[in-house]
């Protein structure tokens, strides 16, 4: 069966933890005690309803501040497909737990609360879900029992988010929906109050899109080693195996490799998964591979096919979304670490941030906590020259801070030199 990632984002309380409980709710997914307990909880709070963001905030800190603080993996199946939603905290300060959700999805749903329309926060996860390339963006209008369920206030927001996806250069398909998660309104289907609204609701448009693969089948053979595998015992004391995960293309038994960084070739002998040999394996897999010759490899080569010709460089452009207290500035050197592999590389040039008003980049000299901005690399050893595209988790990385090992940015190359 086909699986869906989702993420949801938008500001504080724009009502996501509440849109995901009504999503369960209505498909069935919620049992009996645990509705029991949900509706338990909400008397003792003094509500009068059914408080279903308690189904998806978990943490006892969330409950008591009626917010989302770290991301929740909720898993839900329809007869047609089964469905991964990550949700995503609102609050600023926790927006790279929100990069964290939405990096592995390929659809996001942002909420905007109908009162108050696009917020700076709103405008920040537009533009990360700009960056990570997805292939969908669902704007879920939401609250709008608040206003009336007045079809000027939809179209109103409808018009500012647009306006605003245009200005970014954004190239996912746009889908809006007026809706009020807290009464069901527009979640599985359409009430009273949203009669005029002639589409579809949210679970229509899910059913609708279709799935893709976190990493493209058809790009080229890429192999990031993970593991040198010697068990010297057994069966086969002469074992050596390379465990690793396949991030784009294909492998197979008789394909003519190449190490990436050393040009160094082999043939593919023999290809496992969890103890079952293949003839071939697709990608996103996690595998051990086995070649016709003892090449020095180690963690974080990469094996690619003999005929490709993967170019490296050692200069790169990305845009990083910044996650530390401590600003990233000019000259300042950190870990770019990509899968298994990592290397040093160094800030050259700090091109800009972004102006989340308009999308445009402003200059600056450094790069504050939460903000999105474009810069250039020069790293210490050749990283594969390969942009960030839909589908391709390769052209994506991490900055790790050398002293902290915490991890301060991750980012999207754009360009190599």
């Amino acid at each position: 069966m086909d699986i869906l990632r989702i993420a949801t984002s938008g500001s504080v309380d724009d009502g996501k933890s509440t849109l995901i409980g009504r999503l369960l709710y209505e498909t069935g997914q919620v049992p009996t005690d645990r509705m029991q307990q949900i509706e338990e909880s909400s008397k003792r709070r003094g509500l009068s309803f059914t408080d279903l963001s308690l189904l998806t905030d978990g943490l006892i800190s969330e409950r008591e501040q009626g917010i989302t603080i770290d991301v929740a993996h909720i898993y839900f199946h329809t007869p047609a497909r089964k469905y991964i939603i990550a949700d995503t905290p609102g609050h600023e300060e926790y927006t790279r737990n929100m990069v964290t959700g939405a990096s592995q999805s390929e659809v996001a749903i942002t909420l905007i609360d109908a009162r108050y329309g696009m917020l700076e926060q709103t405008r920040r996860h537009l533009h990360i879900a700009h960056l990570l390339k997805m292939s969908n963006l669902i704007v879920a209008i939401n609250k709008m029992d608040l206003v009336g369920y007045e079809r000027s206030a939809f179209e109103a927001i409808k018009s500012e988010v647009e306006s605003y996806v245009n200005q970014l250069g954004a190239s996912f398909t746009l889908h809006f929906i007026p809706m009020s998660a807290l009464h069901g309104e527009g979640v599985t289907a359409f009430k009273d109050g949203l009669s005029w609204y002639q589409g579809a609701p949210l679970l229509d448009i899910l059913e609708s899109i279709k799935p893709r693969n976190i990493i493209n089948a058809e790009g080229q053979t890429n192999f990031q080693v993970q593991q040198v595998l010697r068990p010297r015992g057994g069966d086969d004391p002469d074992f050596r195996g390379y465990a690793g995960s396949l991030r784009t293309g294909s492998i197979r038994v008789g394909d003519e490799i190449q190490v990436l960084s050393t040009g160094k070739s082999s043939t593919v002998v023999g290809v496992h998964k969890w103890g079952t040999e293949l003839n071939a394996s697709g990608p996103d897999q996690a595998l051990t591979v086995l070649l016709a010759d003892d090449i020095d490899l180690r963690r974080g080569d990469a094996l690619i096919a003999k005929e490709n010709d993967l170019a490296t460089s050692r200069r790169m452009t990305a845009s990083i979304c910044w996650m530390d207290e401590q600003p990233m500035t000019s000259r300042k050197k950190y870990i770019y670490q990509q899968g298994s592999f990592s290397t040093k590389i160094m800030v050259d040039q700090i091109q800009g941030t972004v102006n989340l008003k308009n999308g445009e980049l402003k200059s600056n000299h450094q790069v504050l906590l939460n903000e999105i901005a474009k810069a250039t690399f020069k790293s210490a050893s050749a990283i594969p020259a390969i942009e960030y595209q839909e589908g391709n988790s390769t052209g994506a990385f991490a900055l790790i801070d050398e002293q902290s090992l915490n991890t301060v940015a991750v980012g999207f190359a754009e360009r190599f030199a």
